[in-house]
């Protein structure tokens, strides 16, 4: 199994695992109250981050001071059908409010064609952004929309582009992440480039498999489940802290 990173000395002492995961409230409906409640979960548990749409970032940077929780928001989600220009103005936004991690949704039609200057050109200028104010980026690829050639081509083109990490799924367009596209990826990208494993994530077997085939980074909404189940503690099967299907992102 990879070894765990460490935790954070200024947030609450926590599982190991915690600080893969992402808790995440991506919600259309989702309001204050809710953004507030897993921001509290979130420092409760020492999870790595808190991953919120581009509204909420101001709201849940000020509710993580001091906590050692990230504040991760997305872009161009979760269709990527969105002109580059467009994807680093909002990329732009969501720094400028406070976010340390931007998790940015590829140009799938580009992929699908297999033209990896595209992807290069649309990630490339969103890293850019990104980068400029000391924040990550994760490239969320799509999988289940990808065969594994144009998967390969996208891990690639994210590679090149300077890309901090590679995703596998928003969760919203079918599907999610599976231990064999977990695997693809982290060959595609060699070691030193992140993978996070997001979409359909729900138990504690399905994180430490994940883990084993190469993630470096858990995305999902059943966070609190899993570490109930690490800690022996009873838990639902199939609905999550937020009230939704358990592992949806």
């Amino acid at each position: 199994m990879t070894s765990l990173p460490g935790t954070s000395a200024s947030a609450a002492p926590s599982s190991e695992l915690a600080r893969y995961i992402d808790h995440t409230l991506l919600k259309p409906d989702a309001g204050e109250a809710d953004v507030l409640r897993i921001c509290a979960e979130a420092v409760a548990n020492n999870f790595k981050s808190v991953c919120v749409n581009p509204i909420w970032v101001k709201t849940v940077h000020n509710a993580l001071k001091g906590s050692g929780v990230l504040t991760c928001s997305v872009v161009g989600f979760p269709l990527g059908a969105t002109p580059t220009d467009v994807k680093t103005y909002e990329a732009r936004g969501a720094v400028l409010d406070g976010a340390d991690e931007i998790d940015m949704v590829i140009n799938i039609a580009a992929a699908r064609a297999l033209d990896r200057g595209a992807l290069v050109e649309d990630i490339s200028a969103v890293a850019e952004e990104v980068h400029g104010g000391d924040s990550i980026l994760k490239v969320i690829i799509e999988t289940s929309l990808l065969t594994d050639d144009e998967k390969r081509l996208a891990c690639q083109a994210a590679v090149e582009a300077g890309a901090d990490f590679v995703k596998t799924s928003t969760g919203f367009n079918g599907g999610g992440a599976t231990v064999q596209d977990v695997s693809l990826m982290r060959a595609a990208v060699g070691p030193e480039i992140g993978v996070k494993a997001s979409g359909g994530i729900r138990t504690l077997a399905d994180a430490r498999a994940m883990i084993d085939a190469g993630a470096t980074r858990i995305g999902a909404s059943a966070g609190i489940a899993i570490l109930r189940e690490e800690a022996g503690r009873p838990t639902a099967d199939t609905v999550a802290d937020d009230g939704h299907p358990a592992g949806s992102y």
